[in-house]
């Protein structure tokens, strides 16, 4: 019922502006492609139905993929027809069609603009209706690369070289090739972690301290704390995370709902953190300094986390306090049969958390950390490595450690729930990410370099006209370039860039910009799964984003807890009248 709740309104703003211009024609076209796509994206999705048929059965039967796709199917066919009436008539449907430019030369319609993300959108619902959980293993990165090819062709259409294209996808690429090379050494990790033994011991012992009812709560407060120290959402997953996730898991929760918690905590520590790219990125893009961007932020971001950590109390308190002692026993001796664990094995986390507070470079601590833990794995756990390479001596334990940095490894478990906790993916695990974020980052770069991107968000920045306006359109251009983009580095500079200089019209510090590009744009990318930031999580947790985005309660709340802060004109940040807003708003330290 709401997603047709939606179309209607989406229908409805549509013909309406065409019915005023008495172009009745435009608008029952309109409304005729929105019905056609309706019935015909429940078609391609119901093999015993026939076309005739889904006009008079009620959409409530449907099942949940179906009315994803004929929502999308009716989207999609509408804006075909928006865009050919413009194409063919060479006139918009609307007076007030925004438009924006490219290179000073070529205009762009919003129609036309919007078509790619149409492709996508119902390319994407007929991936999940289609494929289910297996979305990820390729349909989505052919959906990815298809609405890239569409876009390709409409900004050549409009003139737009092949090679400015290609330009914007390789500077797309290269600018997150450092992200990739860190999914690849966190894959590496991972291995050698639980090679080593790392993994299994902190799975035992966090078993001996935790309980269900606090669990959540202080999962989330322990990756705020690391990620705060750390400045990385991603090391923290990556590192604390992983460990937790199993530790969760045995204790009866589900691996979205143990994500949800690390991924709340890990994006409010490291949105706060002084040492964040993100949080040093997005006061330069609004032309303000760190410290009053991060005063700023507090207080929107802590009613946020703090509404989150309630929640997940609640829902401590509200799971089953009864953990069978025979269970988490065996669970114990399951993890000891086949492995040495011991306190000195902590040496390896320490040492990595040692290197993060020293500063040293991510990619510089990851690869200090898979290392560091194959070695102790060679001399902690001789006759695993000896298990599993089928062979002994060092070669057998070069094998073991090789294959663990490289390629997917169980370890031995008798319990079947125990085996479940005792497998790692190395770099081999993370190839269908990085895949996914190379075909998402194509996709974003060609929307980028075509003008498409700047189209859309023009067309929000013209219907401003107060304060909490001006936040709104902020807010939904941080996300929808999330999901547009697929980067959170582009949600936070293009409306950065974008609405700097209204904000200060408006006489808004430059920290009111920054603190919404940080509520919208750093914290909703780990939750789209065609994301860098979704898909890097997914992997590296091993849960699917839409399986941890419903639990991710900080993410949700903080785009929500700016727009409300706005709506009510609570502690909106404002320019000082005796200083001059070139002073005010220089990007000084």
């Amino acid at each position: 019922m709401l997603l047709d709740f939606c179309l209607f309104a989406l229908v409805l703003m549509l013909i309406w502006p065409l019915i005023k211009q008495k172009a009745y024609p435009k608008a029952v076209l309109l409304l005729i492609s929105a019905v056609v796509g309706r019935a015909f994206g429940a078609f391609i999705t119901q093999s015993e139905l026939s076309l005739g048929s889904l006009f008079t059965m009620s959409a409530s039967s449907w099942s949940a993929g179906t009315a994803l796709v004929s929502i999308s199917c009716s989207i999609l066919l509408m804006n075909m027809v928006y865009w050919a009436s413009e194409r063919f008539a060479n006139k918009t449907l609307h007076e007030d069609q925004a438009n924006d430019q490219v290179d000073g030369k070529l205009k762009i319609s919003l129609a036309t603009a919007i078509l790619p993300l149409s492709v996508l959108m119902f390319l994407l619902c007929l991936n999940v209706a289609s494929f289910g959980d297996g979305t990820l293993g390729g349909p989505n990165q052919l959906a990815l690369l298809a609405a890239a090819a569409v876009a390709a062709l409409l900004a050549k259409g409009l003139g737009v070289s092949g090679e400015e294209l290609w330009e914007g996808v390789k500077r797309s690429v290269s600018d997150t090739l450092e992200a990739l090379l860190i999914l690849l050494l966190i894959g590496a990790l991972a291995g050698t972690w639980m090679l080593s033994g790392v993994v299994p011991a902190m799975i035992d012992y966090g078993l001996m301290i935790m309980s269900p009812s606090y669990f959540l709560v202080a999962t989330s407060i322990l990756c705020a704390l690391v990620s705060l120290a750390s400045g990385s959402s991603w090391s923290t997953v990556a590192t604390v995370g992983v460990a937790l996730m199993s530790v969760g898991q045995a204790l009866g929760f589900s691996p979205g709902l143990c994500g949800g918690a690390i991924i709340s905590g890990a994006y409010f520590g490291d949105k706060m953190s002084p040492l964040s790219d993100t949080t040093n990125l997005a006061p330069a893009m609004a032309g303000g300094s760190l410290i009053p961007h991060i005063r700023a932020m507090l207080w929107t971001t802590t009613p946020a986390f703090l509404g989150a950590l309630l929640i997940f109390t609640i829902m401590g308190l509200g799971a089953d306090q009864a953990v069978d002692a025979a269970k988490i026993q065996t669970i114990h001796q399951g993890l000891r049969a086949n492995i040495w664990i011991h306190p000195i094995l902590f040496i390896v986390p320490v040492s990595v958390g040692f290197l993060i507070a020293k500063r040293v470079s991510t990619i510089t601590t990851l690869a200090f950390g898979a290392i560091f833990g194959g070695i102790v794995a060679v001399f902690a756990q001789p006759e695993l490595l000896e298990k599993l390479a089928g062979l002994g001596g060092i070669q057998g334990s070069f094998k073991a450690v090789i294959m663990a940095m490289s390629s997917k490894i169980q370890l031995p478990a008798d319990d079947p729930v125990v085996k479940d906790l005792l497998s790692a993916k190395g770099m081999e695990g993370m190839l269908g990410t990085v895949w996914l974020i190379l075909c998402a980052l194509c996709f974003g770069g060609v929307m980028e370099r075509s003008g498409f991107l700047a189209t859309m968000s023009a067309a929000l920045l013209k219907r401003v006209n107060s304060d909490k306006g001006l936040v709104t359109a902020t807010t939904a251009t941080g996300v929808f370039l999330n999901v547009t983009a697929s980067d959170q580095y582009l949600a936070i500079v293009v409306p950065g860039r974008m609405y700097r200089q209204s904000y200060a019209d408006r006489g808004l510090a430059p920290e009111a910009l920054s603190r919404t590009l940080e509520d919208a744009g750093t914290v909703t990318s780990v939750l789209i799964p065609w994301n860098t930031c979704g898909a890097a999580q997914a992997g590296v947790l091993g849960v699917a984003t839409i399986a941890y985005a419903p639990f991710c309660f900080f993410n949700i709340l903080s785009p929500l807890m700016t727009l409300l802060f706005a709506y009510m004109g609570w502690k909106q940040p404002r320019l000082n009248p005796e200083l001059t807003v070139e002073e005010q708003t220089s990007n000084t330290p």
